[in-house]
């Protein structure tokens, strides 16, 4: 199968990576300068893998096309790279933040025709193999979205959701992973107060918020049942819980997921 990245900045560029390190595809990357993808190829020299500054040339053949380019740049690469596409084969997926599959459709429209397409919001995240990415699908087979959650799996955890999800999705997750780190920064912060080397506390709050994710990933788990085991009556832990609250932390944490959110 051959995947066409168009784009090499962070999030293309990550893709590219670990699609390649599994050396289980065909990767074309393009992107309109060459630093980015001479780093690419240095790194998977002996690996499937070309790179050019042409986007008509990465997708010639291409299976999944990935779009991994701005929101005010769409247009123009999907303008660019339509006469080349093979509708009845090509997955088109787009990680342009807010460009709905309506107004995908609308620039990949040919004639009467339209590929199957995929909208993808994925997190920072991805480039470590970590990324809560989302997926929504129109004209996506059984078989085409097994191929792109896949893809998407090598870089973390996938979801399949409803488009009208999407914004949502990324509230939650594509800006909360900011959220999560101010919540560490503030810890590391605190940390340094009580009398621990900078490094030392990050690396303190690291483990722990590893560690709290993968308590909540066993069977049956909850933040309150974890929360309570920790808990004691008249002990550390609820005088702090309670201190968050008295400070509004969880309508705090709440309103920054759902600002974004209002028009």
């Amino acid at each position: 199968m051959k995947v066409a990245v168009i784009g090499a900045g962070n999030m293309g560029g990550a893709i590219a990576c670990a699609l390649a390190a599994t050396g289980e595809y065909k990767i074309a990357v393009s992107n309109p300068t060459t630093p980015k993808l001479e780093a690419i190829k240095a790194e998977f020299p002996d690996r499937n893998v070309t790179v050019t500054t042409d986007n008509v040339e990465a997708v010639v053949d291409a299976d999944i096309i990935i779009l991994a380019v701005k929101p005010w740049l769409i247009g123009k690469v999907v303008e660019e790279i339509k006469p080349r596409l093979v509708y009845r084969r090509n997955i088109i997926v787009s990680l342009a933040g807010g460009v709905n599959i309506d107004a995908l459709d609308e620039m990949l429209l040919r004639g009467d025709e339209l590929p199957a397409v995929c909208r993808v919001i994925p997190d920072t995240a991805l480039s470590v193999g970590k990324s809560m990415t989302f997926i929504a699908g129109r004209r996506v087979g059984e078989s085409a979205m097994a191929e792109v959650k896949g893809l998407f799996s090598r870089m973390g955890e996938v979801a399949v959701i409803e488009e009208r999800l999407m914004d949502a999705a990324t509230a939650l997750s594509s800006c909360g992973i900011a959220y999560v780190y101010k919540f560490m920064q503030a810890c590391v912060q605190a940390g340094v107060e009580m009398g621990f080397r900078p490094s030392d506390a990050l690396r303190y709050v690291c483990a722990t918020v590893d560690g709290a994710a993968a308590m909540l990933s066993a069977p049956g788990a909850s933040p309150q049942l974890e929360i309570d085991k920790v808990t004691t009556p008249g002990g550390m832990t609820i005088k702090g819980i309670n201190a968050l609250e008295h400070s509004g932390f969880t309508s705090a944490v709440i309103n920054a997921i759902l600002t974004p959110l209002k028009k």
